[in-house]
């Protein structure tokens, strides 16, 4: 695997690693942590950051520079019939990259916008794109982007009037994707591991693939490179002393910035206590590091661990539900100080979790609504309710 950048043609060696400068980390290991019959498949990737002088604190994210899906590339060449070994101008400086590898490692071509279709209108004479673009059809236009590609839009508006080199420049750079790092390098030396949730779902009559997660899950095998960077997040991190109780709520993938917390206290040997929500689908597939948890558990690392395994039950029980079941000691948690942490879907679980807590603290604190909002937003002000949601 190629990966192509702007400053293909010098290197930087001697300079930091970074996101315009990242770092290509040999994979140690690339496996799936669930189990067989899941309909979930979640990658645990260890990577070497040997010789790179990168460092991360818990609770920092791991940028990965994608390449996307070459089965895609190839449906989009063949599509518009166009010459893979044609020079095309990429970049702001008048870089040149031929077109596959334009496709496959510069440009965006997994995600639309109104404004490539807006331009994208000039090039073809095709009504439906024209009216889809005006403006009383705004609306329209977003929904027809969601879950859309570049393939869709070049098959169902076409005849294009239009070269690669017009296409390619209505066209985003690929951006990195950042994932929270699942490891301590204390407990680690020059190694950073991730916990990836493969995307594949069926939209528009066409199979999708997530970018990095279906690189990391098909395509990328041990002893293999991937272009990486590290990037710090200031408003999720350990307390700043070893003594503060933490209390950490991570479903599915969103166990991964705890487990690096969990490691980091290992190592530390931290006298505050910590408590990890766990939510995801069925225990038996799906309990992701169950055995590393259960260890810390038995070895004190852990205070407590409560699950939630929806799918086991006859009625759906979620993580907020467990918060809700345990609400006097929760609440008692954060009477004494506790720091609260939240990781992984913004949509509904972290709105649910947070739902959930306000309503916790207005029982527990015989408060009203409004004073256990206020008792929450407090928490957030001291830095004692942090969340990483995406």
């Amino acid at each position: 695997m190629q990966i192509i950048l702007e400053n293909t043609n010098t290197k930087n060696d001697k300079l930091p690693y970074s996101r315009t400068n990242p770092f290509q980390a040999k994979v140690l290991k690339n496996i799936n942590l669930n189990g067989s019959g899941s309909t979930k498949e979640t990658r645990h990737i260890e990577l070497s950051l040997k010789g790179s002088g990168l460092s991360y604190n818990p609770g920092d994210a791991l940028g990965i520079v994608p390449s996307n899906d070459p089965e895609l590339v190839a449906a989009i060449l063949e599509e518009m019939q166009w010459d893979e070994e044609a020079v095309v101008t990429v970049g702001k400086k008048g870089e040149t990259l031929q077109l596959k590898e334009a496709l496959t490692d510069y440009f965006e071509i997994t995600l639309l916008t109104r404004k490539i279709l807006q331009q994208a209108a000039t090039l073809t004479e095709n009504s439906e794109l024209q009216n889809l673009v005006l403006a009383e059809n705004a609306d329209q236009l977003k929904e027809y982007c969601y879950g859309r590609d570049l393939l869709d839009m070049l098959r169902d508006f076409g005849t294009w009037k239009a070269s690669a080199q017009d296409i390619v420049t209505l066209l985003r750079k690929m951006t990195p994707r950042l994932y929270s790092i699942a490891s301590s390098i204390a407990a680690n030396p020059d190694e950073v591991h991730l916990t990836i949730g493969a995307v594949r779902y069926t939209a528009h009559d066409r199979e999708r693939k997530g970018v990095v997660s279906i690189l990391c899950a098909e395509r990328v095998q041990e002893g293999e490179m991937l272009p990486v960077f590290v990037q710090a997040n200031k408003h999720f991190h350990l307390p700043e002393t070893q003594d503060k109780d933490i209390i950490m709520v991570g479903p599915g993938t969103g166990i991964a910035p705890f487990r690096s917390f969990i490691q980091e206290r290992a190592v530390n040997k931290g006298e505050g206590r910590s408590w990890l929500f766990f939510g995801d689908q069925h225990e038996a597939v799906d309990f992701l590091y169950q055995k590393e948890m259960e260890k810390y558990q038995q070895d004190g690392v852990l205070t407590r661990v409560d699950t939630a395994f929806s799918r086991d039950t006859a009625q759906k029980v979620y993580v907020q539900h467990k918060m809700l079941e345990y609400s006097k000691e929760l609440f008692e948690w954060f009477e004494n100080g506790a720091y609260f942490y939240v990781c992984g879907d913004k949509e509904r679980m972290a709105k649910d979790v947070n739902e959930a807590l306000i309503n916790l603290i207005e029982k527990e604190g015989a408060m009203s609504r409004e004073a256990a909002e206020a008792y929450l937003k407090d928490m957030q002000k001291q830095g004692r309710y942090q969340r990483d949601v995406y």
